[in-house]
């Protein structure tokens, strides 16, 4: 049975057939989005937050920085969203040196919207690189709303899965929340640490990074060997 009237110009039978099959697949996936999201809001407190975090921001005024803690950083909200962006370090033994370039996709594309995210929670960019370095790698993308920090000096990227014992660094996305017992960590995206199947990547930001999302929907899909870079030139 069709699961809707309305019809593309050209379309064959065999075409409405298949696309049927493949809306109710994507209806179901809806379905399981919502109850994903809503397991997740039901989520008890995690861990209490071990220390009040001091890290470097760039200020208002040209070639200055502050420290500003980790509860600072909420503002007047309660929830505050902290993405980790890899500074890669040479003996990572990646093929790129600096700023991720994926990270740097995923800020590219989030930075117009955090004026809209900002309005019900706070949003935060840290790295483990000076912050007069991370600074200017966001002047450069023309970044204009993403709060940038440097966690250099800190525990913070180790603490929270974003650094290993040996200093490599992680992409990861975590929540916390602030309640009247204190700060505690709410979620991060753990798919990064769980085994991956055959041929897929750990996908565990990709909500929050379009691009893939938009390839998903096309003939070639995301394909295996196309990423993001710094500069296309």
């Amino acid at each position: 049975m069709p699961v809707h009237d309305f019809r593309f110009p050209g379309e064959s039978e065999e075409y409405r057939r298949q696309r049927d099959e493949l809306l109710r697949a994507e209806i179901d996936l809806r379905r399981q989005l919502e109850a994903v999201a809503e397991r997740t809001r039901a989520l008890p407190p995690g861990g209490a937050v071990p220390t009040d975090y001091q890290f470097d921001e760039w200020g208002a005024d040209q070639g200055a920085h502050r420290r500003v803690t980790l509860s600072e950083l909420f503002g007047d909200k309660d929830t505050l969203f902290l993405y980790s962006f890899m500074v890669v370090p040479k003996e990572q033994g990646l093929p790129f040196v600096g700023p991720c370039p994926s990270c740097t996709s995923i800020i590219d594309g989030i930075d117009g919207a955090l004026p809209h995210i900002t309005q019900r929670i706070s949003f935060a960019v840290a790295a483990n690189a000076p912050i007069e370095r991370f600074h200017e790698h966001g002047v450069s993308r023309g970044w204009r709303h993403a709060r940038l920090l440097s966690t250099a000096g800190t525990t913070y990227n180790r603490d929270y899965g974003a650094e290993d014992e040996n200093g490599n660094q992680w992409p990861l996305a975590t929540v916390f929340a602030r309640r009247p017992d204190g700060i505690h960590h709410f979620w991060s995206c753990e798919l990064w640490f769980a085994t991956r199947e055959e041929g897929q990547d750990p996908r565990h930001v990709d909500f929050m990074w379009p691009v893939w999302t938009v390839f998903d929907r096309t003939p070639d899909g995301r394909g295996m060997t196309w990423g993001p870079e710094l500069d296309y030139g």
